[in-house]
């Protein structure tokens, strides 16, 4: 149970790495802001979640 934790942390930090270096304004309306960085965050969430049950289908 404890190496869930580690691979949601370690793939949540990994892709807002990634995710941030997307630019949004071409996607975002300009001067929306907090809602990018929701959208980094709810995206960097969906992708760990994705990324650990992918790595933990292998190890089991």
């Amino acid at each position: 149970m404890g190496v869930d934790i580690y691979l949601y942390v370690f793939f949540t930090l990994l892709s807002i790495f990634i995710f941030n270096g997307i630019n949004w304004e071409k996607f975002m309306k300009r001067g929306k802001v907090i809602e990018a960085k929701l959208l980094v965050l709810t995206l960097s969430f969906a992708l760990s979640y994705l990324l650990t049950n992918f790595v933990l289908a292998f190890i089991n």
